[in-house]
Parts: C-alpha cells; sequence; structure tokens
C-alpha cells in the first residue's frame, strides 16, 4: 500500500527493526567507503568493493524494510538527470550523427585505414570509461535513499557517525606522518603521503575540513550541552588543522579553517548560550585560551618544520605546478570536444590524444584537477546545463537553510559540506571518490530535509 509518499509493504514487520535498519546499513556502508572508497580510478581494487556493498545493502534493504520513504526530491532529480545523461551518452548513434560531433576525427580515420564503413558509435569517447562513471552513481543513490528513511535524531546520530570517521582517518594520517607505511590494497596510495584512507592529500584534507564543520556542531548539539563534549569537539579542532598542515595540501589550509569558521558559526547560539553560563570573570580568559590553543599549534607545527602544506606553498613555484602547466591544454580540449562533451570519466584517454611532449613524465595527469571545467569537458552543454540546475538548488536550499526560524543545525551543515566540495573542486576532483560522493549524497538529505518532516518522523520513527 501507498500513504502519502510512503509505501508501506503488506507483511508485517517490527517498527523497531523498520527504523533501525535503515540507519545501520547506512553507518556500515560509511565505513566500507571509508576502508575502500577513497580513491577515484576505474581499476583500483576498492571500486568493485564499494559497489558490490552497495548493491548488497540496497537488496537487504528493498527485501527487509517495512516501510520506504521516497529519497529528498532536489537531490533525487539532480542525480536521477545525470544518471540519465551519462546513460544517453552510451546509446550508439547512426555514423552520420556520430561524425557531427566535434573532435571525433581521430577515431573516424581508423575505419577509413582498415576500409570499412563507419559503424554505430555511442557519443562517448571511451564508452568502458563511461559506463564505469554510470556504476559508480550507485553509492549516493543508495546514501539518498537510506538516509531519506531516517529520523532526524538519527541523522544526527549519523553526523556523529561520520565524525567517528574523520578521527580516524587523521589517525591513519599521524600514523602515516610519523614514519608508518600503511598498504591499503584497496586504493593506490602514494609512498609517503600523509593522505589517511585516501589517495590523494587534498581529498584527505577536504574529508578533515568536513571534520572542523561538524566537531562545533556536535560538540553544542542538543538543548542540553553536555560539557565532555564541548571539551572534545573543540579539543579536535588543533588536532584536525595540525594533520591538514601534515598532509601537504595547499587548498587544504583554507579549506579547514573555512570549515572551522562554517562550523562555529552554525552553532553560535549555542555557544553563546554556554559562555553565557560562565561567570564573567572568566569568559574572556577562556575564549581568550581557546584562540591562542589552536593559533599556537599551527604556528608551533610552521616554525618546527612539521606544516607541510605551508611549505609546499611557499617553495612550490607556479611554473613548476603540473595542473598549472596543463591548464592550456585542458582548455584546448574543453573547445575542442564542446557543446557535445567527450563523455563522462574519459578525461585520462582524451588527454592523451592531446598531450604534448613537453609535459610527459612518469606520472600520469589522471584528471583535469578543477572539476567544474570537467564537468563542462566530460558533459559539455549537457553537464553544463546540470550543474547549473545543481548550483542553483544548493544557493535556495541554502538560503531557506540559513534564513528559517527555528534554527535547524542539520541543513546547515549539509549546505556547509557541500561548499567545502564545491570550493575543493576548483582545484580537484574529489567528488570522483566513492568517500565523498556518499559525504555530498548525505550532505543534500541533510540540506534538503530543511522545513519538513517525514511522516515516519511523524510518528516518533517507532
Amino acid at each position: 500500500m501507498i500513504r502519502a509518499g510512503v509505501m508501506v509493504r503488506s507483511h508485517s514487520r517490527s517498527p523497531e527493526r523498520a527504523a533501525a535498519l535503515p540507519f545501520w546499513l547506512l553507518a556500515a556502508f560509511l565505513v566500507i567507503v571509508f576502508i575502500a572508497g577513497g580513491a577515484s580510478r576505474a581499476d583500483v581494487l576498492g571500486q568493485p568493493v564499494v559497489r558490490f556493498f552497495a548493491w548488497a545493502a540496497l537488496i537487504a534493504f528493498v527485501l527487509l524494510a517495512g516501510r520506504f520513504q521516497a529519497p529528498r526530491k532536489g537531490p533525487a532529480l539532480i542525480l536521477g538527470a545525470a544518471a540519465l545523461l551519462v546513460l544517453f551518452q552510451l546509446i550508439p548513434l547512426p555514423p552520420a550523427w556520430w561524425l557531427a560531433l566535434p573532435g571525433r576525427e581521430i577515431l573516424a580515420e581508423a575505419a577509413i585505414v582498415m576500409g570499412q564503413p563507419q559503424p554505430w558509435r555511442p557519443l562517448s569517447m571511451s564508452p568502458g570509461a563511461t559506463a564505469n562513471a554510470l556504476g559508480s552513481l550507485v553509492v549516493p543513490a543508495l546514501v539518498l535513499l537510506l538516509a531519506a528513511q531516517l529520523s532526524r535524531e538519527q541523522q544526527r546520530q549519523v553526523m556523529g557517525w561520520v565524525l567517528g570517521l574523520v578521527i580516524a582517518g587523521s589517525l591513519l594520517a599521524l600514523l602515516q606522518f610519523s614514519g608508518g607505511r600503511l598498504d591499503n590494497p584497496f586504493i593506490n596510495d602514494p609512498p609517503g603521503a600523509v593522505a589517511g584512507n585516501f589517495a590523494n592529500r587534498n581529498h584527505m584534507a577536504l574529508f578533515l575540513a568536513v571534520g572542523c564543520l561538524i566537531a562545533p556542531a556536535w560538540a553544542f548539539r542538543g538543548d542540553k550541552v553536555q560539557r565532555w563534549r564541548v571539551a572534545a569537539g573543540l579539543g579536535l579542532l588543533p588536532l584536525l588543522l595540525l594533520m591538514i598542515l601534515a598532509t601537504g595540501s595547499r587548498a587544504g589550509v583554507a579549506l579547514g579553517l573555512a570549515g572551522t569558521a562554517l562550523g562555529i558559526a552554525i552553532s553560535w547560539r549555542a555557544v553563546a548560550r554556554e559562555v553565557r553560563t560562565l561567570p564573567r570573570t572568566l569568559r574572556l580568559p577562556l575564549l581568550g585560551a581557546f584562540a591562542a590553543a589552536v593559533v599556537g599549534v599551527l604556528v608551533l607545527s610552521f616554525t618546527r618544520g612539521r606544516a607541510v602544506s605551508i611549505d609546499r606553498a611557499l617553495e612550490l613555484e607556479s611554473a613548476e605546478d603540473l595542473r598549472t602547466q596543463a591548464l592550456p591544454t585542458v582548455l584546448s580540449m574543453f573547445e575542442r570536444y564542446f557543446p557535445a562533451g567527450s563523455g563522462f570519466g574519459t578525461f585520462d584517454p582524451v588527454y592523451r590524444i592531446t598531450e604534448p611532449d613537453a609535459l610527459l613524465q612518469p606520472n600520469y595527469f589522471n584528471q583535469a584537477h578543477n572539476d567544474w571545467l570537467g564537468m563542462l569537458l566530460d558533459g559539455g552543454l549537457a553537464g553544463a546545463l546540470l550543474l547549473a540546475a545543481a548550483v542553483g538548488w544548493w544557493i535556495v536550499a541554502s538560503v531557506r537553510a540559513w534564513r528559517v526560524q527555528p534554527v535547524r543545525d542539520l541543513p546547515r551543515i549539509g549546505s556547509a559540506v557541500i561548499l567545502l566540495v564545491f570550493l575543493a573542486s576548483i582545484v580537484d576532483y574529489p567528488a570522483r571518490t566513492p568517500m565523498i560522493m556518499a559525504l555530498v549524497a548525505l550532505a543534500a538529505t541533510w540540506l534538503a530535509s530543511n522545513g519538513s518532516s517525514t511522516k515516519t518522523e511523524g510518528d516518533s520513527r517507532r
């Protein structure tokens, strides 16, 4: 039966089981993507592992769940449109249509050299890579589905779960920084890098910056704040900022500071309320001591030569940065394939077609390192429209989240997490990793929940 947008199965299920199942499936899946979902390459072992467990969790939910709440409309429509766009790029086109697409000359010449007629081909320059991109969307789809089943309190518990994963990642990074060698078989972790559970230091820095954002909100959650939680949450901030410095990610420093500022802004009312409970003679000294502690450990890290991010920012010349050198080539690729696009997931093969001899080196350039430009290169005009729709939804939903009364922290946290991913995508491609995909889907659910409640929330998620 279907009532009020909620599908209820005819067979009876325990209400407690119905409420707990999606929560524990989501929590377990987040652990899986934490362990195996830190790389974006299609050939790493973590990709099939993550997708296997995603499909397994989806099947388990369909078979065992007693009720079904549709995912939030905005994120679901955007993800559905993305899946349709990627699927469209895999549909074989008549030779005349395909030959009219820009940038296909080199493939057309192959048939001519072989003396064969032009075959039907899909829009994608590398159909296998685009099919892999389509398969990757099961991760955000599962997270959107499971997160939509949770009550508001369960959503907050998931937020704490995510913070716990960030702490675990920071401990892994600390071990690497101390000289420990971690061989994660699920990712292509670079030797000697302080990247935690990720294959890329910038993605790890973004993950830590999300922790800086969530920590204050977790510390001051609820009407009755617990002092131990405040001490633990605020104490995490210096540790996370120090680990961002240790990763060597220059963009990560800005993301960490932005995440900290956003987290404090979200929790400002609760912070002010707690400060007012202190004796006046202690307010300024305690606030000053906390600020001094944060600044002090960062300055000490820099002066003792431990701030790898700052060192790289000061020592690395712009002309020596491969991303800067490759930018003209990437822009020429965009001009070559627009407005059709080259196909999602095809950057590596199409870059090799255009790569100048001067940039040839043992390390290959696997992405555009600007996912805004990468989205336009892969998706063409249709990708640009989809990106504009996603950003437009985020802006409208974020304005509502920051203006609505009474204040709700989860929608604001969702808005801020997506903002951090947007900023990180200017110089990298974090949302192409399963872990960040899952975080974005979770954040989109939080943001879309502003001002609304589900049927299951109304009945207290019995």
